[in-house]
């Protein structure tokens, strides 16, 4: 799976060297895509890599081999249209849920922590396409990388791409993404309430429970769907 900033630099890559023979420069590639900083653009190659689209030539400048072509990206998700998941989400009735082959684009945030708390995700830069079925026509969603192995219990693993529906609230029992206040930080837990106490519970027994004061906590999301990359 890939983001759509992703998609358009890996295609932008593909056509560029197909017409000149030669990698486009990083300058080039930061305003074919309206970035701001190159910056931007060493993150995009690197999770290009990582996923197997492309890689780069170290001994050569301004060298990058294209591994997977877009159209075979495309082939593989058309192929894929058919598939339908069991996709768990929060009490909604599967039956009214759109086909698979409608999607709808939501934002991708950073990565969040499933063992610790990291560095609360911020604004996003990216967009994911995602199959309607996971995420309802109504409400406002928003995606997820996961880092950390805290939530395997559950199914949850790292490098899963979660989709969280936005919301201040959540019932004990929910995964939810929550922020804590006086360490600047988010998480993806479990919400358990213990007398007047809010506890971010991992599901994995490696891990212990996260105990904090009412105030010390703000919901930003209920977890509502998982999606998960295989190699």
């Amino acid at each position: 799976m890939l983001t759509k900033k992703q998609h358009q630099l890996l295609t932008y890559i593909d056509d560029y060297i197909s017409e000149k023979g030669i990698s486009p420069s990083f300058d080039e590639m930061k305003e074919a895509l309206e970035l701001k900083s190159k910056s931007g653009i060493h993150r995009l190659i690197s999770a290009l890599e990582e996923r197997g689209f492309l890689r780069r030539l170290h001994h050569r400048a301004r060298a990058l081999e294209i591994i997977k072509r877009p159209e075979e990206m495309s082939k593989a998700a058309a192929q894929a249209q058919g598939f339908k998941p069991r996709v768990i989400e929060g009490g909604r009735p599967y039956g009214n849920a759109p086909m698979p082959n409608e999607f709808r684009e939501i934002p991708m945030m950073n990565k969040i922590a499933a063992g610790l708390p990291i560095e609360a995700a911020r604004a996003h830069e990216d967009t994911v396409m995602v199959p309607g079925n996971l995420v309802p026509s109504s409400g406002e969603f928003y995606a997820l990388t996961v880092e950390g192995d805290s939530m395997t219990g559950v199914g949850i693993n790292d490098g899963d791409t979660v989709i969280v529906e936005r919301s201040d609230t959540a019932r004990t029992g929910e995964i939810v993404v929550a922020y804590i206040h006086g360490e600047n930080m988010a998480t993806l837990k479990t919400l358990r309430m213990s007398g007047k106490s809010i506890v971010l519970e991992a599901e994995n027994p490696a891990y212990e429970k996260q105990v904090y004061k009412p105030n010390a906590v703000t919901i930003q999301g209920r977890l509502s769907a998982l999606m998960r990359r295989y190699n």
